[in-house]
Protein backbone atom coordinates (compact mmCIF):
# COMPACT_ATOMS: atom_id res chain seq x y z
CA UNK A 1 0.00 0.00 0.00
CA UNK A 2 1.82 3.45 -1.09
CA UNK A 3 0.85 6.31 1.79
CA UNK A 4 -0.50 9.44 -0.08
CA UNK A 5 0.21 12.52 2.14
CA UNK A 6 -3.15 14.20 3.34
CA UNK A 7 -3.13 17.91 1.57
CA UNK A 8 -5.49 18.91 4.90
CA UNK A 9 -2.87 17.68 7.08
CA UNK A 10 0.07 18.84 5.45
CA UNK A 11 -1.70 22.21 5.14
CA UNK A 12 -2.51 22.61 8.92
CA UNK A 13 0.91 21.05 9.81
CA UNK A 14 2.36 24.27 7.82
CA UNK A 15 -0.70 26.69 9.40
CA UNK A 16 0.98 25.76 13.13
CA UNK A 17 4.09 27.12 12.28
CA UNK A 18 2.58 30.40 10.15
CA UNK A 19 2.73 33.41 12.10
CA UNK A 20 -0.64 34.57 12.92
CA UNK A 21 -0.36 38.52 12.20
CA UNK A 22 -2.83 41.10 13.44
CA UNK A 23 -2.97 44.45 11.59
CA UNK A 24 -3.14 47.69 14.35
CA UNK A 25 -6.27 49.38 12.90
CA UNK A 26 -6.15 52.84 13.98
CA UNK A 27 -10.07 54.18 13.88
CA UNK A 28 -9.37 57.65 14.72
CA UNK A 29 -7.31 59.54 16.37
CA UNK A 30 -7.65 61.69 20.14
CA UNK A 31 -8.28 64.54 18.05
CA UNK A 32 -10.84 62.94 15.87
CA UNK A 33 -12.85 61.37 19.06
CA UNK A 34 -12.83 64.84 20.59
CA UNK A 35 -14.68 66.37 17.73
CA UNK A 36 -16.82 63.21 17.31
CA UNK A 37 -17.52 62.68 21.13
CA UNK A 38 -17.97 67.01 21.92
CA UNK A 39 -18.41 68.51 18.94
CA UNK A 40 -17.84 72.07 19.23
CA UNK A 41 -16.31 72.29 23.14
CA UNK A 42 -12.36 73.71 23.76
CA UNK A 43 -10.60 70.77 25.76
CA UNK A 44 -8.17 72.24 27.99
CA UNK A 45 -5.70 68.68 29.04
CA UNK A 46 -6.47 67.82 32.72
CA UNK A 47 -4.21 65.01 33.74
CA UNK A 48 -4.48 63.51 37.32
CA UNK A 49 -1.99 61.67 39.42
CA UNK A 50 -3.58 58.28 40.02
CA UNK A 51 -2.22 57.33 43.30
CA UNK A 52 -2.14 53.95 44.78
CA UNK A 53 -5.33 53.93 46.95
CA UNK A 54 -7.37 56.21 43.59
CA UNK A 55 -5.69 52.45 41.20
CA UNK A 56 -6.79 49.85 43.67
CA UNK A 57 -10.29 51.58 44.04
CA UNK A 58 -10.43 51.63 40.22
CA UNK A 59 -9.10 47.70 40.03
CA UNK A 60 -12.09 47.13 42.51
CA UNK A 61 -14.77 49.11 40.74
CA UNK A 62 -13.44 47.77 37.48
CA UNK A 63 -12.14 44.18 37.72
CA UNK A 64 -9.45 45.69 35.58
CA UNK A 65 -6.06 44.80 36.18
CA UNK A 66 -3.87 47.19 33.74
CA UNK A 67 -3.24 50.43 35.66
CA UNK A 68 -4.88 53.15 34.82
CA UNK A 69 -2.51 56.19 33.17
CA UNK A 70 -3.95 59.62 34.25
CA UNK A 71 -2.35 61.83 31.53
CA UNK A 72 -4.94 61.74 28.95
CA UNK A 73 -7.95 63.37 30.49
CA UNK A 74 -9.48 66.51 28.82
CA UNK A 75 -12.25 68.99 30.58
CA UNK A 76 -14.42 71.44 28.60
CA UNK A 77 -15.59 74.67 29.87
CA UNK A 78 -19.32 73.43 31.16
CA UNK A 79 -17.66 70.50 32.69
CA UNK A 80 -17.69 68.14 29.89
CA UNK A 81 -14.79 64.89 30.02
CA UNK A 82 -13.05 63.19 27.34
CA UNK A 83 -10.71 60.25 29.25
CA UNK A 84 -8.84 57.89 26.52
CA UNK A 85 -7.73 54.58 28.17
CA UNK A 86 -6.43 51.05 27.48
CA UNK A 87 -7.53 47.79 27.81
CA UNK A 88 -5.98 44.32 26.91
CA UNK A 89 -8.52 42.50 24.25
CA UNK A 90 -7.94 38.93 24.11
CA UNK A 91 -4.07 39.46 23.66
CA UNK A 92 -3.08 43.49 22.24
CA UNK A 93 -4.28 46.27 23.39
CA UNK A 94 -7.52 48.35 23.05
CA UNK A 95 -7.52 51.82 22.99
CA UNK A 96 -10.78 53.87 23.37
CA UNK A 97 -12.00 57.13 24.29
CA UNK A 98 -15.06 57.83 26.55
CA UNK A 99 -16.85 61.01 26.56
CA UNK A 100 -18.91 62.19 30.03
CA UNK A 101 -21.36 64.71 31.04
CA UNK A 102 -21.02 67.14 33.86
CA UNK A 103 -23.06 64.49 35.68
CA UNK A 104 -21.08 61.95 34.90
CA UNK A 105 -23.46 60.15 32.14
CA UNK A 106 -21.56 58.80 29.46
CA UNK A 107 -22.21 60.60 26.17
CA UNK A 108 -20.58 58.30 23.91
CA UNK A 109 -17.37 56.18 23.35
CA UNK A 110 -14.86 55.90 20.60
CA UNK A 111 -12.50 52.95 19.54
CA UNK A 112 -8.98 54.85 18.89
CA UNK A 113 -7.00 51.88 17.76
CA UNK A 114 -8.23 48.06 17.65
CA UNK A 115 -4.86 45.61 17.20
CA UNK A 116 -6.54 41.95 17.43
CA UNK A 117 -7.10 39.91 14.40
CA UNK A 118 -11.10 38.91 16.22
CA UNK A 119 -13.42 41.43 17.79
CA UNK A 120 -13.34 43.84 15.83
CA UNK A 121 -17.04 44.37 15.80
CA UNK A 122 -16.73 46.16 19.65
CA UNK A 123 -15.99 49.49 17.04
CA UNK A 124 -19.35 48.95 15.62
CA UNK A 125 -21.68 52.00 16.38
CA UNK A 126 -24.34 49.72 17.01
CA UNK A 127 -22.60 48.14 20.09
CA UNK A 128 -20.98 51.36 21.33
CA UNK A 129 -24.38 52.78 21.68
CA UNK A 130 -25.24 50.66 24.82
CA UNK A 131 -23.07 52.53 27.05
CA UNK A 132 -24.51 55.84 26.34
CA UNK A 133 -26.41 57.29 29.18
CA UNK A 134 -24.81 55.26 31.96
CA UNK A 135 -23.03 56.33 34.45
CA UNK A 136 -21.06 54.63 37.83
CA UNK A 137 -24.24 53.78 39.71
CA UNK A 138 -25.48 51.53 36.19
CA UNK A 139 -24.09 48.05 36.28
CA UNK A 140 -22.19 48.18 33.31
CA UNK A 141 -21.65 44.53 32.87
CA UNK A 142 -21.67 42.15 30.34
CA UNK A 143 -24.92 40.03 29.59
CA UNK A 144 -25.88 42.09 31.90
CA UNK A 145 -26.91 45.88 30.83
CA UNK A 146 -24.08 45.43 27.89
CA UNK A 147 -24.74 42.58 25.18
CA UNK A 148 -22.10 40.46 24.20
CA UNK A 149 -20.93 40.07 20.26
CA UNK A 150 -20.25 36.41 19.28
CA UNK A 151 -16.29 36.05 18.59
CA UNK A 152 -15.26 39.37 20.59
CA UNK A 153 -16.47 38.53 24.05
CA UNK A 154 -13.13 39.32 25.57
CA UNK A 155 -12.49 42.57 23.66
CA UNK A 156 -16.55 43.40 24.96
CA UNK A 157 -15.78 42.01 28.27
CA UNK A 158 -12.58 43.90 28.56
CA UNK A 159 -13.89 47.23 26.93
CA UNK A 160 -17.05 46.93 29.01
CA UNK A 161 -14.84 46.60 32.39
CA UNK A 162 -12.61 49.64 30.73
CA UNK A 163 -16.09 52.07 30.82
CA UNK A 164 -17.23 50.97 34.32
CA UNK A 165 -13.54 52.13 35.30
CA UNK A 166 -13.82 55.43 33.73
CA UNK A 167 -17.16 55.92 35.15
CA UNK A 168 -15.63 55.10 38.60
CA UNK A 169 -12.78 57.79 37.65
CA UNK A 170 -15.32 60.38 37.18
CA UNK A 171 -16.95 59.60 40.85
CA UNK A 172 -13.56 59.26 42.67
CA UNK A 173 -11.41 62.01 41.03
CA UNK A 174 -12.78 63.79 37.74
CA UNK A 175 -16.15 65.37 39.17
CA UNK A 176 -14.72 68.13 41.91
CA UNK A 177 -11.73 68.32 39.58
CA UNK A 178 -10.96 71.68 37.98
CA UNK A 179 -9.19 71.95 34.54
CA UNK A 180 -5.59 73.04 34.42
CA UNK A 181 -4.61 75.77 32.44
CA UNK A 182 -3.05 73.78 29.49
CA UNK A 183 -5.22 74.23 26.34
CA UNK A 184 -5.19 71.05 23.49
CA UNK A 185 -7.44 70.27 21.04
Amino acid sequence: MNWKPNPYLILGIAMIGAPIIAQAKIYVSIEQAQKILLPNKVLVKNPIIITEDLQDRLRIASSIRHPFQGERIWKSADGSWLVVDEVVGKHEMITYAVALSPSGSILGIEILEYVESYGYEVAEPQWRKQFVSKNVNDPIKLNQDIQNIGGATLSCKHITDGVKRVTALYDLALKNSSPKPMVSK
